[in-house]
C-alpha cells in the first residue's frame, strides 16, 4: 500500500482536511490523489511531460491554487 499523509487545501471559505496518498495511473509516474475528509473533494494531480503538474481527474468546480498546494505536500512527504 502506497503511503497515506494528512493534507490540507485552501477553500473559499476554510481550509479543507483530507488524506492525500500517491496512486498509479496509465502514462504518469508519482500521481497523487487527494480525498477530503468529508468526502466533497476529490483532486488527482501529476507531472506532465515538461514537468508542470496538472489535473488529472476530480470533483467540479476545483480551485487551479490547489494543484500547486498538493504537490508542495506531496514533495515534502515523499521518500
Amino acid at each position: 500500500m502506497k503511503q497515506q499523509f494528512d493534507a490540507t487545501l485552501t477553500g473559499t471559505d476554510s481550509e479543507i482536511d483530507g488524506i492525500a496518498q500517491q496512486v498509479n495511473r496509465a502514462g504518469y509516474a508519482n500521481a497523487y490523489e487527494f480525498k477530503s475528509v468529508d468526502e466533497t473533494l476529490h483532486l488527482v494531480i501529476a507531472r506532465d511531460e515538461n514537468g508542470e503538474w496538472i489535473r488529472l481527474d476530480g470533483t467540479e468546480p476545483y480551485l487551479s491554487s490547489w494543484i500547486d498546494e498538493l504537490a508542495e505536500q506531496a514533495a515534502s512527504h515523499s521518500l
